[in-house]
C-alpha cells in the first residue's frame, strides 16, 4: 500500500489537488473521501471535476445522495452518504449502476455505505492542520499506486 501526505494551505490548494488528480486519472477510478464536516471534501471534488473540464456549479449532493456529471469519456458520480441512515438504502437507489467499469466515482462519507460499496482505488483523508488542511492519500489498488506515484 502506498501513501502520500500533502499540506494544503487553503481552498485554492485543495482545488488544485483535485484538478491534478483528475488529470492523472486516465481511466475509471473509485475515490473515497474522509474528513470532518467542512474539511474540504466537496471542494476537492469541485477541483477534480474542473480538472476533467466541467465548468458548471459543483454542489454537495448531501440531500440527493448522488450528483451525476455526464462527462466524456467517463461519467462522474459524486456521492455524499452523510445523511444515509442504513447502507441498504443504497440498493434501492441503484448503487450498482454507478460503480461500473466506465465511471469515475467520488464518494464522501463512504463509511456510511459500508458493506454495500465496492472497493476504492484511492482514499483521501482531509484533516485540519492549523489554518490549512493535511491531505493523506492512500492507494488501495495497483492503479491507485500508479496514480500516487505520478502525483508525488
Amino acid at each position: 500500500m502506498k501513501e502520500l501526505i500533502l499540506l494544503l494551505a487553503n481552498e485554492k490548494a485543495t482545488i488544485a489537488l483535485g484538478h491534478r488528480l483528475a488529470y492523472l486519472c486516465k481511466q475509471c477510478v473509485i475515490l473515497y473521501l474522509y474528513g470532518d464536516l467542512g474539511a474540504g471534501k466537496t471542494t476537492f471534488c469541485r477541483g477534480f471535476l474542473q480538472g476533467l473540464g466541467y465548468q458548471g456549479h459543483v454542489k454537495s449532493p448531501t440531500y440527493t445522495l448522488v450528483e451525476p456529471y455526464l462527462l466524456t469519456p467517463h461519467p462522474v458520480y459524486h456521492l455524499d452518504l452523510y445523511r444515509l441512515t442504513d447502507p441498504e438504502e443504497l440498493e434501492f437507489m441503484g448503487i450498482r449502476d454507478y460503480f461500473n467499469w466506465q465511471a469515475i466515482c467520488l464518494v464522501e462519507w463512504p463509511n456510511k455505505g459500508e458493506g454495500m460499496l465496492t472497493y476504492a482505488d484511492l482514499e483521501l483523508y482531509l484533516l485540519y492542520d492549523n489554518n490549512g488542511r493535511q491531505a493523506r492519500l492512500v492507494a488501495l489498488s495497483t492503479y491507485g499506486e500508479m496514480v500516487l506515484e505520478q502525483l508525488s
